[in-house]
């Protein structure tokens, strides 16, 4: 019986514009290891964390990872104990799914070392109770795909109901991170709790016709379908010189782009690798012009 583990959960871009809170897809990098072990203690220890920058709490109660972790074990009714080392591999507050990565790769390490009791698609409930503490909602579009990997749509969240989506082979992401802050909680706070009806069927045939064409490869069909009528609207203004950038992307050939998760990165789909960085180059270019450095990552 293994004593530790460690586990590595990939970054993730969610809503993918028009699926606000229940799409997402997970990136090959970057993203966060977890190294979990079994204690005498009874309790749920964060022993060290490392790429924070002295940020992260180590209480049990205020870190995604050991909260999660702890969820599971509520469930089981154990009070097993665990040693939790975090090393965080993204930047915090980057839309990229920070605080979901650490909940993913703790809770999917823990399972592992009890004998794997769950599931994958039944651990994501925990990393929510852990994105739940970070940012006050138990949302799925950034645990979803870093647990389950490739494209995912939350059809539910009570029950929890979540599909795997087709990932077209020619399909390209471009993630440019801006080096600026955004904190979950007040992208979140600038998004209306209601909307106008014909936003909201905008929004939800953007979503339906997303999900048709990446089940049919249809580029084209991709490129109409990533349109936020909620989110971007009203988080642009949180990010440095977002629409000169998304201006960048779409006349360097992307087929879309806009905010990953709460930002400040910005996505770019793209058919092909050689389109992928002729936008990838084009969106960094425009922020650096704006004295904003900045990184991009080509995550498919």
């Amino acid at each position: 019986m293994k004593e530790n583990l460690t586990a590595f959960a990939p970054a993730t871009v969610a809503n993918l514009a028009c699926g606000f809170d229940v799409m997402g897809l997970a990136i090959d990098n970057p993203g966060d290891e977890v190294t979990v072990s079994f204690n005498k203690s009874r309790e749920i220890v964060v022993r060290s964390i490392t790429g924070d920058g002295g940020k992260l709490s180590k209480d049990p109660m205020k870190n995604t990872a050991s909260v999660a972790i702890q969820a599971l074990c509520d469930d089981l009714h154990i009070d097993q104990g665990f040693d939790v080392s975090i090393k965080k591999k993204m930047p915090l507050g980057s839309g990229l799914g920070s605080s979901a990565a650490s909940a993913v790769a703790g809770v999917f390490a823990a399972n592992e070392l009890l004998g794997r009791p769950f599931s994958r698609q039944e651990l994501v409930p925990f990393a929510m109770m852990g994105e739940k503490m970070a940012c006050g909602a138990a949302h799925a579009d950034n645990v979803g795909p870093s647990m389950m990997g490739g494209i995912v749509l939350i059809r539910s969240y009570a029950p929890l109901d979540i599909i795997s989506l087709p990932v077209p082979k020619k399909l390209c992401m471009v993630v440019v991170h801006p080096h600026v802050e955004v904190l979950t909680r007040d992208a979140r706070a600038v998004i209306p709790q209601k909307i106008a009806l014909e936003e909201g069927i905008a929004q939800w045939a953007n979503t339906a016709a997303l999900t048709a064409g990446l089940f049919q490869s249809n580029f084209d069909l991709i490129a109409r379908s990533v349109e936020d009528h909620i989110a971007e609207p009203n988080r642009a203004s949180l990010i440095p010189c977002f629409y000169e950038v998304k201006t960048a992307a779409l006349y360097e050939g992307a087929l879309a782009c806009s905010i990953s998760g709460s930002g400040p990165s910005i996505f770019a789909m793209c058919e092909g690798m050689a389109s992928a960085k002729v936008v990838a180059a084009a969106m960094k270019s425009n922020l650096l012009k704006q004295k904003l450095k900045a990184m991009s990552i080509f995550p498919l």
